[in-house]
């Protein structure tokens, strides 16, 4: 299995990652602060900035735990033995690389800001992600579901709106339930959105 060679290849042991939780004040004002430069340079999603936050958070407290260390004085193989671990411990190996996604812009911010002088990140190879098919509805499965709210209510209209506009529209469930009445164009047949990244669309 790749992961778990992957796993090998940098360091092994289950025994060090642990899940026990550190005083949040240790490594909270790191983290702010790159999440801050974060949005203000790119300008990403609470969930983007969420996900960014657990996986930091969880790498420091591993840090603090396991090695007496923290996210800014972290080495390589420091690295190497987090996610070493979190595949031992049966993480996917996707969500393994977005967990070194959000390790390398952390470092790499922390160089740029003056932080840092060497990238504990670099030239760490991710592990292999493997190719998964795309999952979709056949035709009468989404009538079934298109079906399913009772038309006879306000709730049921609703639903059955919001069912009818994912359908034809592609929208994400995201961008559906930030959607507001001013961003609906009924005359052109158009919704004005926000998509990643506050990247604005009209989608017919």
């Amino acid at each position: 299995m790749p992961g778990k060679q992957w796993a090998k290849n940098c360091v092994s042991s289950r025994l060090c990652y642990s899940t026990k939780v550190l005083p949040v004040s240790e490594f909270a004002a790191e983290i702010d602060r790159f999440l801050d430069a974060l949005w203000m340079e790119r300008g990403l999603s609470r969930n983007t900035l969420a996900a960014y936050r657990r996986d930091l958070s969880g790498f420091a407290r591993w840090l603090g735990e396991q090695r007496q260390s923290t996210l800014l004085a972290a080495r390589r193989e420091d690295l190497l033995a987090y996610l070493a671990a979190r595949i031992a411990d049966e993480a996917k190996p996707r969500t393994t690389a977005r967990l070194l996604s959000s390790l390398r812009r952390f470092y790499q911010q922390a160089v740029r800001d003056g932080y840092l002088q060497v990238d504990p990140s670099d030239r760490i190879e991710a592990p292999r992600l493997g190719r998964s098919l795309p999952k979709s509805l056949t035709e009468i499965d989404v009538e079934r579901l298109i079906n399913v709210p009772d038309t006879n209510t306000a709730l049921g209209l609703r639903d059955r709106a919001m069912l009818e506009l994912l359908y034809a529209s592609g929208l994400r469930v995201s961008e559906l339930v930030e959607l507001r009445v001013l961003q609906l164009n009924l005359r052109q047949g158009v919704v004005r959105t926000l998509g990643k990244g506050s990247k604005e669309r009209l989608v017919p």
